[in-house]
């Protein structure tokens, strides 16, 4: 048996994150239209949305892929499993940052919008940048101890709960994930956020990658052992 081809994975992370992306942008802009003038009933509207499309989405591709459709969770791969080679983790980052913004045109067409309309959402204090350090830190031991732990089965359930919680318990509304990140700077709406607010972000997704990685080699110092299994075990047929 041999892995699946890199073509196919990465043609599932693109259309996986750029789907993920499509989900959070359209579900905050029909949020804001069904609940204008009600900021708490928008972001639960689009929490919902975006904690179902994620668990669906990790069952569609995650089989080709594994379904990470974020940097960081293929940096954490790529650094404990021997198995994921360099090229692979290249091919993945840019699959994803690509996929990131062609969800934000997407959603944007749908809802008749421009195509592009750079966000002037400024989302650029200490506070955001450390709930970003939490959110992503926090999704990094969930993803890993289930994998460790033989639960990976239940990782779309367990992931699109705790990114529909996050977006409630911090303050930055948990993006979790710079190429999630990159692809918002692209759409002026509810989920969007100013292209200069985003080294902030990824900066601290990054330093979040670092913790996130440190305490979970703490945990569980054999996490690398079932890496290959994040986030959903993927078909080893052609």
């Amino acid at each position: 048996m041999h892995q699946i081809t890199l073509w196919r994975r990465l043609l599932a992370e693109f259309l996986g994150t750029a789907l993920l992306v499509t989900a959070v942008v359209g579900s905050g802009i029909m949020a804001t239209t069904l609940s204008p003038n009600d900021v708490g009933l928008q972001l639960l509207e689009n929490s919902v949305a975006t904690a179902f499309a994620l668990g669906a989405l990790i069952l569609t591709f995650g089989p080709v892929s594994g379904a990470h459709f974020n940097p960081v969770v293929t940096a954490a791969d790529w650094f404990l499993n021997r198995n994921f080679k360099i090229k692979d983790f290249l091919g993945y980052v840019g699959a994803q940052a690509l996929g990131a913004v062609a969800g934000s045109v997407l959603a944007n067409l749908m809802f008749d919008l421009a195509p592009v309309t750079f966000s002037t959402k400024e989302r650029a204090t200490g506070n955001l940048w450390l709930g970003e350090i939490v959110a992503v830190v926090g999704l990094l031991l969930l993803i890993f101890a289930l994998a460790r732990s033989g639960r990976a089965a239940v990782a779309p359930a367990a992931v699109g709960a705790y990114i529909g919680a996050a977006y409630w318990f911090t303050s930055s509304t948990s993006f979790a994930n710079p190429a999630v990140t990159v692809g918002r700077a692209f759409t002026d709406t509810f989920a969007g956020i100013a292209p200069a607010s985003v080294p902030g972000f990824v900066i601290a997704q990054i330093a979040g990658l670092v913790i996130g990685v440190g305490v979970l080699l703490a945990l569980y110092p054999t996490a690398g052992e079932t890496s290959d299994d994040i986030v959903v075990e993927s078909s080893r047929s052609l």
